[in-house]
């Protein structure tokens, strides 16, 4: 009986020739999609539970779906590199990883820019800009010098992922944040301690104040 032929966990089977130090260093690059996802959103759900960090998560769900939907009715297929990766039984266009970073890139750079929640202060915010517009197109571009993709393949990619990140940030804010309060209050809001901090002008000002004030009244009810 024939051994059926195996297949690799595309999530983090990233390949690159042996040797090649900025291969291997890009290799590390493409995989900012799974960090982000991993290391960022569901953190943030665990320790924050922020309704504007649970609708971005929810963007980039939906734009991902949209873009395998997008590959299958396409079709097109991947590099002949692709036969080295064992990545010729899906298609290429357009890349998920570049509308991924893209639509993270811009959706970030929406709420910097308007500081919603307050979270970032104004000399930093070229900080995390510079850092949101590098990765992008570094990681778009690791997935052509990997083989993964054609060039066309990541631009498109890229600009599902502008739009995309541009749209729900609307639908979001201009939309669905009317409901914030409702789902705040809802029985869902009250067990999982959802919350809204977009109206705070400084989160972390306000959480740091009302934590040190909820120890000094520990204090005094001590004495």
């Amino acid at each position: 009986m024939p051994t059926p032929p195996l297949k690799a966990v595309t999530l983090t089977h990233v390949r690159y020739t042996k040797g090649d130090q900025l291969g291997y260093f890009l290799a590390w690059v493409s995989l900012v999609p799974v960090f982000i996802s991993l290391g960022g959103f569901i953190s943030h759900f665990i320790f924050r539970r922020e309704l504007q960090g649970m609708f971005f998560a929810l963007g980039i769900l939906i734009s991902q779906i949209i873009s395998e939907l997008t590959k299958k009715v396409v079709q097109q297929a991947r590099p002949e590199t692709c036969a080295l990766l064992e990545m010729c039984d899906s298609h290429g266009w357009p890349s998920s990883h570049s509308e991924y970073v893209f639509f993270f890139a811009v959706y970030m750079t929406l709420l910097t820019c308007k500081g919603i929640g307050g979270i970032w202060k104004v000399k930093s915010k070229w900080i995390f800009l510079f850092l949101y517009w590098s990765l992008a197109p570094l990681t778009m571009y690791s997935r052509v010098y990997l083989g993964y993709h054609t060039i066309p393949q990541v631009f498109a990619g890229a600009a599902l992922g502008t739009f995309l990140g541009w749209v729900w940030f609307w639908v979001v804010n201009s939309v669905l944040f009317s409901y914030f309060p409702a789902i705040e209050e809802s029985a869902f809001g009250r067990m999982f301690y959802i919350k809204d901090t977009s109206h705070i002008p400084s989160v972390f000002k306000f959480e740091y104040d009302n934590a040190r004030a909820a120890r000094r009244n520990m204090a005094s009810k001590s004495t």
